[in-house]
């Protein structure tokens, strides 16, 4: 029983503000015994002395992840901005290589979850948390959100990210907004609510293994 859980927080950001999530998130996971935490993210498109152009954070620390490695993994939660409603294409582009992983059945049962970030409140938060859990589902996933008893979710005294189906942040037209203290808690409490499920997931099979 002393196997390690392992999650992996995977993300792709442009601006800093999945990043700052993701570690949040992060964090919440390693909040529980057991756990191990990993930080990933998915390869850029954008060619580099176009993505220093426009101003892409390119000094993000965390490795660029493999879809290979992601059957290692009891949990994966995923953090990618919203663009128009859906993931962002280095996300998808991402996800659209797990095609042999999906023939193998290799992420069944697997925890899935997801993270996002708008410019406004109603600029796609919800549904493009729905479209990555769309493409967990197709790999027969488990989706886990953020539970009702995260009292950060029902607050109505200043504008934030985050619903029941997962953390998110708001940045504001011009990207000056980074995650607000509420947006913060809410990603730590996702983190560790998908860590403990994964974990009771993983401890229940080791216990029938060895029945």
């Amino acid at each position: 029983m002393m196997e390690k859980t392992r999650v992996l927080v995977l993300y792709y950001s442009m601006y800093g503000h999945i990043e700052a999530l993701a570690q949040e998130v992060a964090a919440g996971a390693a909040e529980v015994e057991g756990v191990e935490v990993v930080i990933k993210r998915v390869p850029e498109l954008i060619p580099e002395e176009q993505a220093r152009q426009i101003g892409i954070k390119l000094d993000q620390k965390a490795p660029v992840a493999t879809v290979e490695e992601l059957p290692e993994y009891d949990a994966i939660i995923v953090g990618t901005p919203t663009r128009f409603g859906n993931m962002a294409a280095q996300m998808r582009n991402f996800w659209d290589q797990t095609g042999p992983l999906w023939l193998q059945g290799a992420l069944i049962g697997k925890v899935g979850s997801a993270f996002t970030a708008t410019a406004t409140q109603h600029a796609g938060h919800e549904s493009t948390i729905l479209s990555i859990h769309t493409t967990l589902l197709h790999h027969g996933m488990i989706i886990v959100g953020v539970p009702t008893n995260c009292v950060e979710l029902t607050q109505i005294d200043e504008v934030a990210g985050g619903s029941p189906y997962g953390a998110g942040v708001i940045t504001g037209g011009d990207g000056s907004r980074m995650p607000s203290e509420i947006e913060r808690r809410i990603a730590r409490v996702q983190g560790r609510h998908v860590a403990q499920i994964a974990r009771q997931l993983k401890v229940g099979r080791l216990q029938a293994q060895a029945a």
